[in-house]
């Protein structure tokens, strides 16, 4: 092969390169401002969450909520599908701290997300909600505040103090020097309010939303702010996660103004 081939392969290979440069850079520079996506890029998923399988650990009260805000997500995400997992925040706790796959993980109080710094992101409080007294619909033994609950003839059911809304009832009740001798205590919230539903206790103490859910089933008491207490929603990434951008962008979309809305119309607080 002639020295004047080489060269002549040798300069296209140059302009060839020069050409592309620009080019990479380009597209470089639109990934930067728009997050990888064409157009205003202010509603397109960022870089890596697309198609993403996530699963969410979330505290028991925010059911009804999440189910609405996990379809609207899903809907201005394409391919992207979430599984929620509710529970009691104790028992999500466990769940974490026993290596099971997910990828979020939202409490109903601060105290439980605050115990698992070394297995989250940094959390980020989404909600907030206070308690309510749930009687049985038409509420036919006349309760209408804390002190009431300290009747032995009313079958009263709390949640157990190791649960945040539990935990929450004890202090309000402490702090008002009224003691309650409760048929049971239960796992969660849902569980306290369902033996209200059924008939199966007179009285419970739960959060708003919970009671607002099941209104026609059960009465809610007000409880004044000044005795009552106010629950805080953190949520956080767990740092096991295998789609770490997809749960990031979830957990940051729960403080948007589309998501806050779902929340408050379930009743919650802002944060």
């Amino acid at each position: 092969m002639s020295l004047t081939t080489n060269r002549r392969r040798a300069a296209a290979a140059l302009v060839t390169a020069a050409l592309l440069v620009p080019l990479s850079a380009c597209g470089s520079d639109d990934s930067k401002k728009d997050g990888g996506a064409k157009g205003t890029g202010s509603s397109a998923p960022a870089a890596g969450t697309e198609g993403a399988e996530l699963t969410v650990l979330a505290a028991s009260s925010l059911t009804d909520a999440f189910k609405t805000a996990g379809a609207a997500y899903e809907k201005a995400h394409p391919g992207t599908k979430i599984t929620f997992s509710f529970a009691g925040s104790q028992e999500l706790a466990a769940q974490v701290k026993q290596g099971a796959p997910a990828d979020a993980l939202v409490t109903a109080d601060t105290k439980t997300m605050d115990g698992l710094e070394t297995d989250t992101g940094t959390p980020t409080v989404i909600a907030r909600n206070r308690l309510v007294i749930a009687t049985a619909k038409g509420n036919p033994h006349k309760v209408g505040a804390l002190k009431d609950l300290a009747d032995t003839k009313l079958k009263v059911v709390l949640a157990a103090p190791e649960v945040p809304v539990g935990r929450y009832s004890k202090k309000i009740l402490d702090a008002q020097k009224i003691v309650v001798k409760p048929v049971s205590q239960e796992p969660n919230v849902r569980a306290v309010l369902s033996k209200v539903e059924l008939g199966e206790a007179d009285a419970g103490l739960v959060y708003k939303t919970d009671a607002s859910h099941a209104a026609g089933k059960v009465d809610a008491v007000d409880i004044p702010d000044a005795q009552n207490a106010v629950a805080s929603y953190p949520a956080a990434t767990l740092k096991t996660s295998r789609n770490a951008e997809a749960a990031a962008a979830f957990v940051a979309w729960l403080s948007t103004p589309e998501a806050q809305k779902i929340l408050q119309d379930a009743g919650f607080q802002q944060p």
